[in-house]
């Protein structure tokens, strides 16, 4: 399973742009909390990260603290954290793994180390061997247990602390000046870091944003001034080209009128040439004309001939038939006559012999 977000956990704003760098160089999503109490929320409203990283030592609840009550929650117990410190001794890397830490990384923090790290992470995530811690519930029941404390005892061991009081001298008050001038200078001091940190981060931001945008600048003029210069070039080597062509074409065009001024024109020859020509053509035409006319002028005397044959062959034809039609009636008529006579003569003898 890789390791894929984050949560990191540090009142320094420098810690946590340093660390928070490292982290979203191995492409991790990253949420960012300034102390113990703002992780505690961020953990109870969003969904869990994969690994947590926390500070040791922050104002208000500490790191430890912090890392107590993530375990104490069924809720977020899963979550492997990462203690960020500056101590380095085994008894507190033991200590830290009895109460749910998984492992100790070292401020600062070294990229290589932090590699090795996530991947022994994700080999434990994945195989499900993450540390358990061993002494919470104990630690969770004392820190019940002082918390619900009787408002007896809490008398008698005030009175009892009272008897033991030590006495204020110089020495103890100069210790404990010392010492407070020493944690409000410490206190000054970090105030003064994050502030400048703010400062320089907000005027490296400006700066890159300035000098981006000078950038872009510089590159849109200087594409600018390669496309006029690549137009240029471009129309200069049009005009060349096109020059080129024409004075191709007026050279062309020069030898093809020289050659057609050399073979344009009729001379003596050709005018000879075309004379006979048109003789020949001319006596061709009279002969042929002479030789259709006689052939037109027998063709006519032929039809002519054949039409008068034609006409006299159809009035014999017709005249024979009109003699045939005058003998059939004729013919007709006699035999009617002769049917007309028997017919008389059949009746007469009927009635002799009737």
């Amino acid at each position: 399973m890789a390791i894929k977000n984050a949560l990191l956990v540090d009142d320094s704003k420098v810690a946590r742009f340093a660390l928070s760098k490292i982290l979203e160089n191995r492409d991790m999503e990253v949420n960012m909390a300034s102390s113990a109490e703002e992780a505690l929320d961020f953990l109870s409203k969003n969904t869990a990260p994969d690994v947590i990283f926390m500070d040791h030592l922050m104002p208000g609840m500490s790191g430890v603290e912090a890392a107590k009550a993530i375990k104490s929650n069924p809720d977020t117990a899963g979550i492997p954290i990462i203690m960020c410190t500056s101590k380095k001794s085994s008894s507190f890397s033991d200590e830290a793994k009895n109460f749910g830490i998984y492992s100790i990384l070292t401020k600062p923090p070294q990229s290589e180390g932090l590699t090795i790290m996530l991947e022994q992470l994700a080999t434990d995530v994945e195989r499900g061997t993450l540390p358990m811690p061993e002494n919470l519930s104990s630690l969770a029941s004392d820190e019940e247990a002082a918390i619900t404390l009787p408002a007896e005892s809490r008398s008698e061991s005030t009175s009892a602390a009272g008897a033991n009081d030590v006495p204020l001298t110089a020495e103890l008050i100069e210790q404990i000046s010392r010492s407070a001038v020493k944690t409000n200078i410490n206190n000054r001091l970090h105030e003064l870091l994050n502030d400048l940190f703010d400062e320089q981060y907000i005027h490296v931001k400006r700066a890159l944003e300035d000098n981006e945008k000078k950038q872009e600048a510089r590159i849109e003029e200087h594409l600018k001034t390669l496309t006029e210069l690549v137009d240029e070039r471009t129309r200069n080597l049009r005009d060349e080209v096109a020059a080129e062509i024409n004075m191709n074409l007026s050279r062309e065009l020069a030898i093809s009128r020289k050659e057609m001024a050399k073979n344009s024109g009729f001379t003596a020859e050709h005018m000879a040439e075309l004379k006979d020509h048109i003789t020949s053509v001319q006596t061709i035409d009279t002969e042929f004309w002479q030789t259709l006319q006689s052939e037109a002028v027998q063709q006519a005397h032929e039809i002519s001939r054949e039409t008068a044959e034609d006409i006299a062959q159809r009035t014999i034809d017709l005249y024979v038939a009109q003699q045939k039609a005058a003998h059939s009636r004729i013919y007709t008529l006699g035999l009617a006559v002769s049917l007309g006579i028997f017919s008389v003569g059949i009746a007469w003898l009927s009635g002799l012999f009737g």
